[in-house]
């Protein structure tokens, strides 16, 4: 069996490299006698279609982290890691019909500066340094790190010159073409990464069923893995602090969830350049509908790599070349490379480009994304006020450049983390409570005031770590610790949530003793009336979301 690339392996990739780079540069020229400006660079003259929109914000979320860390999660965890993909599909219909209409009504640029039109620019300016060291320290480098793993246990490529590679690949088209040709190229991605991760499914379940085909593959699976089908974890398993049971559907993971869809830069930025709300809301159905297929995709092969791994007789029919960079519980985010190492010549070199596709378009966009905060919110707040549309761009252009240089060099320091998916999690988690909280109350609740938002900024992290590492550290092997067992992460994040909601409406009532704040939004019910094409579609994903949970609780 030949685990390397072969000759049409690399033509594959080489086509589509050229394919992308061509488009993206393609959409990146100015045109004729237009100097481009801010909205051109930063929100793709607010010209994108729903299609765009829909299979950008796919190509936007799916990266390295859900091939490579979702996988790990797959074989270690099981079906239960997809609540992640799942919940987030009702994720984006809450989105599209309660917090997109406003963001588009006030022809917003970035989240931070929203913050700014609701509370203020202090507010403003520690969120948005937040945001850039959180994209530059925590996306950037994971999802650099995660896709040289890949590429060093597929091709055998050295990490160094593998994050090299994928940070001048994403730099040659994004860097100088701004969203619209991230946009673009993301719809051409989103193919190579849905039909390239089939091909790597329908491989795994193939060989699990010895060439019986993809059905009978995950017939065997289910059986021989049972307890990976499970959606809903009970205590007794090692995994329950991860996803703690029937508090994944009603606590943390919601906070997960509406932080990263509503008020994620590098994803609602796409939704903010539509043509319109309701190609804007049309674009997140798009999006909702394919989140559904993701777990297929991601989490399955990960399923049927452990079970490869633990039946003897399916991993000697692997050879001696299923034993190179075999996955185990712990290196599970081996688990996907391993699996495309099988792929016959052809279908390995379009699984390879599904993952460089996946990795590179999220790339791509969390650098824009990064751009877009500092160049608007820092650059033109403060060191340049009157900088012109040629000098704004160019900025962002040199931010994009330093954030991806500075990936680069922190990315080979994350070596040696285990199921890196949760690891993204649990750590954003920790920051995304408090912002969630400011964003609510803001949004919905018009007597919250800047002071109480910026106490709930400073105080949610305390909050955060204490649930994080107080109860555990203080109270380990003293009497104190049945009072403060460990708390799962998604509860941590549920509870630093209510927490910092109940001290910014606290400080809130007694500053303006109940009267309404200044800058208050004053909400209007047609503001979030939706389509009909939207209130059936968005029903059809909760039936569907209603039967998969239903079939796997268990």
């Amino acid at each position: 069996m030949n685990t390397g690339f072969v000759t049409l392996d690399y033509v594959i990739f080489i086509a589509y490299a050229l394919l992308i780079l061509g488009v993206g540069l393609y959409m990146s020229r100015s045109k004729k006698g237009h100097q481009k400006n801010a909205e051109d660079y930063f929100l793709a003259s607010k010209s994108l279609p729903w299609w765009a929109i829909g299979t950008s914000l796919i190509a936007a979320n799916i990266s390295a982290e859900q091939f490579i860390g979702m996988s790990g999660s797959g074989f270690a965890v099981g079906l239960a890691i997809s609540s992640y993909e799942w919940m987030a599909a009702i994720t984006l219909i809450i989105v599209g019909k309660y917090f997109l209409p406003i963001f588009i009504e006030k022809g917003i640029y970035t989240i931070p500066e929203f913050v700014e039109k609701r509370f203020s620019t202090n507010l403003k300016t520690i969120l948005a340094v937040f945001w850039v060291a959180l994209y530059v320290f925590v996306n950037i480098t994971s999802v650099l790190y995660l896709g040289a793993l890949a590429m060093n246990t597929i091709m055998g490529v050295d990490m160094m010159w593998a994050i090299i590679g994928l940070s001048l690949f994403a730099a040659a088209y994004s860097i100088y073409g701004g969203l619209a040709s991230i946009a673009w190229t993301d719809a051409i991605q989103v193919v190579f990464l849905i039909f390239g991760g089939l091909a790597t499914t329908y491989l795994a379940l193939n060989t699990v069923s010895d060439g019986q085909g993809m059905m009978e593959g995950l017939g065997i699976i289910y059986d021989k893995a049972p307890t990976k089908f499970s959606m809903i974890l009970d205590e007794s398993n090692p995994e329950y602090l991860n996803l703690p049971g029937i508090g994944v559907l009603i606590g943390g993971m919601w906070v997960a969830n509406l932080y990263y869809w509503g008020f994620n830069q590098y994803i609602i930025q796409r939704a903010l350049a539509a043509k319109s709300l309701k190609e804007a809301q049309k674009g997140i159905l798009l999006a909702a509908f394919l989140k559904l297929l993701i777990p297929f995709i991601v989490v399955i092969p990960g399923i049927a790599a452990f079970v490869i791994v633990n039946d003897p007789e399916m991993l000697a029919r692997l050879g001696a070349d299923g034993l190179i960079n075999i996955p185990s519980d712990a290196a599970a985010d081996k688990a996907y490379p391993w699996l495309i190492q099988f792929l016959p010549s052809g279908l390995k070199g379009l699984a390879f480009v599904a993952l460089t596709a996946a990795i590179v378009s999220s790339l791509a966009s969390m650098l824009n994304s990064t751009s877009t905060i500092f160049t608007m919110d820092i650059y033109k707040q403060y060191i340049n006020k009157n900088s012109d549309d040629k000098t704004t761009v160019r900025v962002g252009r040199i931010t994009s450049a330093v954030a991806l240089l500075i990936g680069a060099i922190v990315a080979p320091l994350l070596g040696g983390i285990n199921q890196a998916f949760q690891f993204i999690q649990e750590y954003t988690g920790v920051v995304s409570p408090g912002i969630l909280a400011i964003f609510l109350l803001g949004l919905f609740w018009k007597k919250t005031t800047n002071k109480a938002a910026i106490w709930g900024a400073l105080v949610s992290i305390p909050i955060a770590m204490f649930f994080k590492v107080g109860p555990k550290g203080w109270a380990e092997g003293s009497a104190l610790e049945n009072i403060f067992p460990s708390v799962p992460f998604l509860d941590q994040m549920g509870y630093t949530t209510l927490l910092t909601m109940a001290i910014i409406a606290l400080i809130s009532w007694n500053q303006n003793k109940g009267v309404d704040d200044a800058k208050g939004f004053e909400l209007r019910r047609e503001t979030f009336k939706t389509s009909s094409t939207f209130n059936i579609s968005a029903f059809a994903i909760m039936i569907v979301l209603v039967f998969l949970y239903a079939f796997f609780w268990k």
